[in-house]
């Protein structure tokens, strides 16, 4: 290993304002079996150290594989010479912490045998198939991640922290009369491989292939505005992509999101309260520390409708006179951090969810939400919907296919007028910038009283 604080002196021998390390070493095991061949088995190890140092406004950031003390220091002092000469470089202090997690991990992935991980994504495999004969291909996909981060800086000393995370995902094809089906789930979060029971797994399964199965026999999508009432079960996608990165500093504060000055404001109905939580015992996106060694906590971004905060990294924290909220994250050593979301949800209500169905004339019930576009600056968001309902007198009707929700992020959370008391979590991993991080998000049952839905102009 390295002299960290040697590598820091250099570091700060320009005239940068905050500079640090994040060193990484990394194991995992990566599964993907496609339509009965194993097409990736990958167990490795990969780790490096990246060195970043702020000037304002700009960071300077690089690199390595090497844990070499000359090379890293090398580094630094090429860092120092961008941010500029004859800086002062500040004394260090000595403190080392060990983040502690209070949930434990039973198992750990990297001390099972791979020939069990093989089993479990063959013998899923074989399960799918043996519960709908029209399935064409099955992409089954399993990773296991064990990350210890250490972040080292003048102000905090050495923060070290350790991520365990699995997952395992299910991408489904199917045909009939030559219309071709999609369905896709995962599972997973910062477990051990105690986390794949049998029900678990068969759970999985059930809830996949039931999608797909809905879908080759379901009706064209009608198009028109509609109450759309969003299900616990849909997670979070919608306030994760509509709204999620709109509160993210980088874009909030530099004019790239349509919430940008509006601190304090009303953005949202009274029933609507949002937080981000990296503090969730066993979630996707939960962390002891960010990836600039700043404790995690639960920031409240949205408090009955108002806005009460962005997600700062320490940049944007240090540029705009603000506080960290520890929301600095990276996907490896490789990128320099950002401002990323980590849980992140709307809060339960007090409506009971059946009376919200009960409550709709005209509209559509969505289950599951897919992929989509939004517009940060101006809010608005188009989704598919991966599994949804027509919702005809209070009542939960067909299933629908080929249909999209189409809106404004600012409008829909101004308008919706119910919110359930319940909560169901997606997870998944977030792209921004050219890198991926692990995240969960939640929602109630939620209804919005208008909203367009695109699909068939037959209705």
């Amino acid at each position: 290993m390295f002299d960290e604080k040697k590598v820091l002196k250099a570091l700060m021998s320009g005239r940068g304002i905050y500079g640090d390390i994040f060193a990484e070493e990394r194991t995992y095991t990566h599964i993907q079996l496609e339509s009965g061949r194993i097409e990736k088995l990958e167990k490795a190890e990969d780790k490096g150290v990246g060195i970043r140092v702020i000037n304002p406004w700009k960071t300077f950031y690089a690199s390595t594989n090497s844990f070499e003390e000359g090379r890293l220091i090398e580094i630094a002092n090429q860092l120092a010479k961008f941010s500029g000469e004859n800086g002062n470089v500040a004394g260090s202090t000595e403190r080392h912490i060990v983040a502690d997690y209070p949930f434990a991990i039973a198992v750990d992935p990297g001390l099972v045998e791979i020939e069990k991980k093989l089993a479990m994504v063959k013998n899923l495999e074989e399960m799918l198939k043996k519960m709908e004969r029209r399935i064409k291909q099955v992409r089954i996909v399993y990773r296991d991640t064990r990350q210890k981060a250490t972040i080292y800086n003048w102000q905090d000393g050495a923060i070290e922290d350790t991520r365990n995370q699995v997952v395992l995902n299910i991408f489904l094809v199917g045909e009939d009369n030559g219309e071709m089906q999609t369905s896709y789930e995962a599972i997973g979060g910062f477990y051990g491989f105690e986390f794949f029971t049998n029900h678990a797994i068969e759970e999985l399964a059930v809830k996949t292939v039931k999608r797909l199965s809905g879908l080759l026999a379901a009706q064209e999508a009608p198009m028109g505005r509609k109450t759309v009432v969003l299900a616990s079960e849909a997670g979070g996608t919608m306030i994760h992509e509509a709204i999620g990165h709109g509160l993210e500093a980088d874009l909030a504060m530099e004019g790239l999101s349509c919430y940008k000055e509006m601190m304090g404001q009303k953005i949202a109905s009274n029933l609507i309260n949002v937080v981000d939580d990296a503090t969730l015992a066993h979630m996707r996106g939960t962390y002891a520390y960010d990836d600039e060694g700043i404790p995690s906590e639960r920031t409240v971004l949205v408090g009955n409708g108002v806005l009460r905060n962005y997600l700062f990294d320490r940049f944007y924290a240090l540029k705009y006179g603000k506080k960290s909220t520890g929301n600095g994250r990276r996907e490896s050593f490789r990128f320099k951090p950002i401002p990323r979301m980590s849980n992140t949800m709307i809060l339960p209500g007090k409506d009971d969810p059946a009376k919200i169905i009960a409550s709709v004339d005209d509209g559509v019930l969505v289950v599951k939400m897919g992929g989509g576009q939004v517009d940060t600056v101006r809010g608005d968001f188009v989704f598919e919907i991966s599994e949804g309902y027509l919702i005809e007198k209070g009542q939960v009707g067909p299933m629908i296919k080929n249909a999209t929700m189409m809106g404004n992020g600012l409008k829909v959370l101004q308008e919706i007028d119910m919110v359930g008391n319940d909560i169901g979590f997606g997870i998944g991993t977030c792209g921004k910038e050219g890198q991926g991080v692990p995240v969960a998000d939640a929602q109630p049952t939620l209804r919005m009283p208008e909203i367009v839905v695109g699909g068939s102009t037959q209705t």
